[in-house]
């Protein structure tokens, strides 16, 4: 991700209506514009599994799950982001570009991310109270970090490895971490290490 210095401050109003025209995709930050880089085969094949298992699981419910293209409204007006895959089960979520009450996000960690998705991106998600879930899918070895927000509101760490099945409390689904990772080569050493 690059900020974008040379445009200046933009309003969330113009950023929404620019952003539209665009090919390329770009987080808003107060005012400022961030390039998304490029994904990988590898990002695009965990983040397509990753969908289609949430899709599927949540067919016959009142949720919607979107990939990669819908803008998360993270504070009305200042901050704007793309998730890897975002579900949300709230009637509000009317908008055709953006989801406003997100229940579960899910990142799909890359070397250039990894540090912004576990950190400023994470701190800003926490501001939804609607939030219930944020799960961070490894790409360079088979890991899943799930945070859940608990009754006292504090967020609680589970870790998963290839063998193991997630529960996602926030929508009811299980999701086994091998599937999550279909058509994704790993060697052995670090398939077996985890």
């Amino acid at each position: 991700m690059v900020a974008l210095p040379d445009r200046g401050l933009m309003s969330a109003e113009d950023y929404l209506s620019w952003e539209s025209m665009q090919q390329e995709r770009h987080e808003f930050w107060d005012g400022v514009l961030v390039a998304m880089t490029g994904g990988t085969k590898r990002h695009n094949r965990v983040t397509g599994n990753c969908f289609k298992l949430l899709d599927d699981a949540l067919a016959d419910r009142d949720c919607e799950v979107y990939i990669n293209d819908v803008i998360v409204q993270v504070q009305a007006n200042r901050k704007f982001f793309y998730p890897d895959v975002v579900v949300t089960c709230d009637a509000r979520d009317q908008d055709e570009r953006l989801v406003n009450d997100p229940c579960l996000i899910v990142e799909v960690l890359s070397p250039s991310t990894e540090l912004y998705d576990r950190g400023a991106k994470f701190a800003c998600y926490r501001r939804f109270t609607t939030l219930r879930e944020y799960v961070l899918v490894g790409m360079e070895e088979p890991e899943v970090e799930v945070y859940t927000k608990n009754a006292a509101g504090k967020w609680v760490l589970s870790e998963y490895g290839m063998e193991d099945v997630i529960e996602l409390e926030s929508i009811g689904v299980q999701m086994a971490v091998r599937n999550l990772y279909d058509w994704v080569g790993f060697t052995t050493d670090e398939a077996e290490d985890r």
